[in-house]
């Protein structure tokens, strides 16, 4: 239910309760009804859990409104050098001395001159806030389903204000968190190296907060990012050590055995040493999942119970889920189960194989084509080397673990820190070999996205792959997995244009496919965090359109918001060719500046330069003006041009630049989309790409206005997601808009630019 579904909010629990307690009342009595009996519970308890952010969200017209929230930190605050963040428990706000009715969890940014924090501690705190809210592309990370499966209800940041005040220390109910979070200061404090303090935070507390883009995407190219987020292989080493310990131990004892026999004993001190170390990695919903299943066998064990595998890796399912229905959204439920399905569907029905590391490298190999599917299905790109670095890595992680626990512990005695120093730097020796690997060409491959059947007909290929060497059939498996290689992602035919306006928060990200060929226009901002628009945008969505290569690049000019993702399209596609209006002031890329008049034909299509006219232009004023022309239907990128230049392009083509869609200039500023130039251009569309409640305020009112004097229709990236044309001969088909057309029950859906209008007209004055 969560997976799939896309209303905008849940319908009432008034009426959901009673027809699903009726309907499963009236079947419970019909024993083969039963399993029926509890669908409508589990659909009412999924409805109850996501009601509550959803049935009271923060509201979109409070955005960055000053609120003053009182609550309780009640996440580890982490520092990423520019500002202190941290999750906070709001128990009530208040909005210009008025009672604001909001309550829940929000994720805050504390920029300047942070004090101390530290988890349970009581604040007053002035903040901004909107409603849950990410980039919406096509191919993307999706940021708000992450938060809404952590039951974040806004983000924001804290406001520096004299009225921040700190309430009361943490209380009991929060030691241990805070018992973590020394322990994480204690590290950072002996690992110097941060890349090494990161593995060691990750490994030991699953604090993930100090690994930065760069090392997650080489521990992702290597295959190796499932041994950093502690999960059920990390609980399963642990418990596994003790177990073994343990029995030995309690075996050596004949009283102790008489009493007890030694497996039930060992199954109690490893159920005791996966909770220990699950409530110091902070019980994350990963580590809840490996603890209820180890849970599930070792009571079987403890009992006597003999569960058929499948069967308790069916209980363990249902018992995570009953714990948190939202658990089914995190791509990492279906991995870590579906690892252990594929274990015992390859492995399970067999003969041993001879050889320990016989054995062993059939695990990994059925694990890697096991999950391929699903990976290249919710990221879109899997590792190549996984299996033969994790042949190597899975068993020295098991090697290390231990050890690294047992130093860190040691590390909390004076003058025993030389174990933890030591594993520290080979940690280190081991990211050098993974970053190197990292960077072969080969070490991952991506896929783009395909129809709904051709993955159910590669997890038929694989299943069968998979299967006993005697199951009849087993030779289609080829068969199955051929319309993944023959079947192409969706390209445009010869003599249109597939024109899609990214979503890159305040900045510019176009991409505009023909049948053969492929442009980028600008290519969004870098943020000081280090993530970018062109890692977080622009790549995936080239990935899932299987553009394999960037014939032409422009950057309209050099400010960060138009060329912050340069480096990571540098880095993972390759360019035919660079243009730009600031060439010059482009770093690690040889650019060629943009000349007007230059044009090139692609299928069909024409692409013209209009701007600008020389090297005399900096700043916006440099940026390139691109037309796209399919027959009479056109689209005019302006970059960030003022109303000089306009003015200027207007005097000179006149009505030449007459185009069915318009991106505005500078992302609606009023210094942009001049009157005279919106009547050259006549447009029907007009694009704005702003930020979703951005602080300049854009679109500007001005500009709004002088559009809704032309009868164009208006969107907005930071209100609708990508924007989706294409430009045929006929005329336009579109728009498909992201956030309305591929929305889901966690999708912010901000009021559109029009009914906007609509309520501020309506609204008391």
């Amino acid at each position: 239910m969560l997976l799939f579904y896309g209303q905008t909010t849940p319908a009432p629990l008034a009426l959901v309760a009673p027809l699903a307690l009726l309907a499963a009342f009236s079947t419970w009595r019909w024993p083969p009804g039963r399993p029926l009996a509890l669908l409508p519970l589990g659909l009412l308890y999924a409805h109850v859990q996501a009601c509550d952010p959803l049935c009271r969200p923060f509201p979109d017209e409070a955005s960055r409104a000053d609120l003053v929230v009182v609550g309780t930190i009640v996440s580890l605050p982490s520092n990423t050098g520019l500002a202190r963040r941290f999750e906070f428990r709001v128990d009530e706000a208040h909005r210009d001395a008025a009672p604001f009715p909001f309550a829940g969890r929000i994720r805050l940014s504390w920029y300047r001159d942070a004090p101390p924090l530290h988890v349970g501690e009581r604040w007053r705190l002035v903040v901004r806030l909107i409603p849950p809210h990410g980039f919406a592309n096509p191919g993307g990370f999706d940021y708000e389903r992450w938060l809404f499966t952590q039951g974040i209800k806004a983000t924001g940041y804290v406001r520096d204000d004299p009225s921040n005040e700190r309430l009361a220390p943490g209380g009991a109910a929060f030691a241990l968190a805070r018992a973590r979070e020394r322990l994480r200061d204690h590290l950072a404090a002996r690992l110097p190296d941060p890349v090494v303090q990161g593995l060691v935070q990750a490994l030991v507390l699953g604090e993930r907060g100090a690994l930065g883009p760069p090392q997650w995407e080489v521990l992702t190219r290597t295959g190796t990012n499932h041994l950093i987020a502690i999960s059920g292989l990390h609980v399963g080493l642990v418990a596994g050590a003790l177990f073994v310990a343990g029995r030995w131990l309690w075996s050596r004892s004949a009283r102790l055995s008489l009493a007890l026999a030694a497996p039930r004993a060992a199954a109690g001190a490893a159920l005791a040493g996966a909770l220990g170390y699950s409530l110091l990695a902070g019980l994350a919903v990963p580590t809840q999942r490996a603890l209820v299943m180890l849970a599930v066998v070792l009571a079987a064990l403890v009992w006597g119970r003999t569960l058929r595998p499948f069967a308790a890796l069916a209980l363990a399912l249902a018992a995570v889920l009953l714990i948190d229905p939202r658990a089914v959204l995190a791509y990492g439920l279906w991995l870590s189960f579906g690892a252990v399905a594929v274990l015992l569907f390859a492995l399970g029905q067999r003969p041993a194989a001879p050889g320990l590391w016989t054995r062993w490298g059939r695990a990994q190999w059925a694990v890697a084509l096991g999950l391929a599917p699903l990976l290249f299905l919710f990221f879109g790109r899997a590792s190549l080397v996984a299996p033969a670095v994790n042949l190597i890595a899975v068993p020295l992680l098991g090697l290390v673990l231990p050890a690294l626990l047992v130093a860190t512990l040691a590390s909390l005695i004076p003058g025993l820190e030389l174990p933890l120093v030591l594993i520290g730097e080979f940690l280190a020796w081991c990211y050098g070999l993974l970053e190197r690997l990292a960077g072969h060409p080969w070490a991952s491959a991506t896929l783009a996205a395909r129809p709904a059947w051709v993955w159910a007909a590669t997890a038929a290929g694989v299943a069968l792959w998979l299967a006993p060497r005697g199951l009849p059939g087993r030779w289609l498996a080829p068969v199955w997995l051929l319309p993944l290689a023959l079947v192409p992602p969706p390209t445009p035919p010869p003599g249109t244009a597939w024109v899609t306006l990214l979503d890159v928060g305040q900045g510019l990200g176009v991409v505009v496919r023909t049948a053969r060929h492929a442009l980028v226009y600008d290519t969004g901002p870098a943020f000081p965090s280090g993530l970018d628009a062109g890692s977080a945008a622009v790549l995936p969505f080239l990935r899932q359109a299987g553009v394999t290569h960037i014939d032409t690049l422009i950057l309209s000019h050099a400010d960060n918001d138009h060329a912050g993702g340069l480096g990571a399209l540098v880095e993972s596609l390759p360019i035919g060719r660079v243009l730009s209006g600031e060439p010059q002031e482009l770093q690690g890329v040889a650019a060629a500046p943009c000349r007007t008049g230059e044009q090139w034909r692609w299928d069909g299509v024409a692409f013209t330069l209009l701007h600008p006219d020389g090297p005399g232009p900096r700043g916006n004023d440099a940026s390139c003006v691109l037309r796209i022309r399919v027959g009479e239907t056109g689209l005019l990128l302006t970059g960030d041009i003022g109303a000089r230049v306009e003015t200027r392009l207007v005097e000179r083509l006149g009505e030449a630049l007459r185009s069915d869609i318009l991106v505005a200039g500078h992302h609606g500023s009023a210094t942009s989309s001049s009157a005279p130039f919106l009547a050259a251009v006549a447009p029907r569309w007009v694009l704005y790409t702003s930020g979703f409640a951005n602080r300049w305020g854009f679109p500007a009112a001005a500009v709004r206005t002088r559009v809704a004097a032309t009868g164009a229709t208006e969107l907005d990236t930071g209100r609708t997601g990508a924007i989706d044309f294409r430009l045929e001969p006929a005329g336009l088909v579109g728009p498909r808009l992201q956030r309305r057309d591929a929305a889901r029950l966690w999708t912010h859906r901000p009021t559109p630019l029009a009914d906007l209008d609509r309520e501020n007209s309506l609204a008391p004055r």
